[in-house]
């Protein structure tokens, strides 16, 4: 079992990661894909007069900020224009895919945090309202169905909170938490980079292994989005997935170049 996760910054070559992604099914492999879709929504956030914010945790992590007009233009475009994309684009390979978000079935479930700290200006605020929670629990009854039944998952947030809210959650560490509710051999977090760089954006400085047992003191190179994938390994590795792999989905053979060795391997 592989679970592969692709984000949704610019430059990502969904045409390629779906080639492989179906070469790779019709051998007999195991696979589930989960999606980001970040870019894309901002540009339609942007373009709908609800440009998105970001905020700053007191711990250094950068979050959207998810009211609930932000939470639907969220879900237009994950659950929509970028998840039928991908489904369209593996039935079109002939692979049976079926798109679902983490709302279905509550397949990513959470506690729902309707307030978020954050700073601004040096000063620590809470701002009320929003729409964001974290994975704490995989419900695998759907996705063991789908497989068992020959169809390719493709899932992204949002997911389902403990009230039945849909709630905005990141997709590294859902992917992480899937792929370990599923005893995953492999967990692959694809991006717009080769890997975990020393000295970003400098891609000849790609980091090639992490020990499983000391991921979080790599946090230090993770720059913005990058720190929530090396906390998804940490969690990935410390609940048994045997290795995760950051790896590059611009062009050619995305998945396999990962499980080959390409990017960063932690292990």
């Amino acid at each position: 079992m592989i679970v592969v996760k692709v984000g949704g910054s610019a430059g990502i070559d969904y045409d390629a990661v779906c080639a492989d992604l179906a070469a790779r099914w019709k051998t007999g492999e195991r696979l589930i894909l989960v999606h980001g879709g970040s870019g894309e929504t901002n540009r339609v956030a942007e373009a709908l007069g609800h440009p998105p914010k970001f905020v700053t945790s007191p711990s250094g992590y950068t979050s959207r900020f998810t009211d609930r007009q932000t939470l639907e233009i969220f879900e237009m475009v994950y659950c929509g224009k970028i998840n039928k994309g991908i489904v369209e684009r593996l039935q079109r390979l002939g692979v049976n895919a079926v798109g679902l978000s983490g709302l279905d079935g509550r397949i990513f479930e959470g506690r729902h945090k309707d307030s978020v700290r954050a700073v601004e200006n040096g000063k620590v605020k809470v701002l009320r309202g929003d729409h964001t929670g974290t994975v704490e629990k995989v419900n695998t009854g759907l996705i063991d169905l789908l497989l068992n039944a020959g169809y390719l998952p493709v899932l992204t947030p949002p997911a389902a909170s403990y009230e039945g809210v849909a709630i905005n959650v990141d997709g590294d560490r859902a992917a992480a938490a899937l792929a370990v509710a599923l005893k995953a051999d492999a967990l692959l977090l694809l991006s717009n980079v080769p890997g975990l760089l020393r000295n970003y954006p400098d891609e000849a400085s790609l980091i090639r292994a992490i020990p499983a047992a000391d991921v979080e003191s790599y946090l230090e190179f993770a720059q913005d989005r990058m720190k929530k994938k090396v906390l998804g390994a940490a969690e990935a590795v410390q609940g048994g997935v045997k290795r995760v792999i950051f790896g590059d989905a611009r062009a050619g053979l995305p998945i396999t170049a990962a499980l080959e060795g390409a990017g960063t391997v932690v292990s």
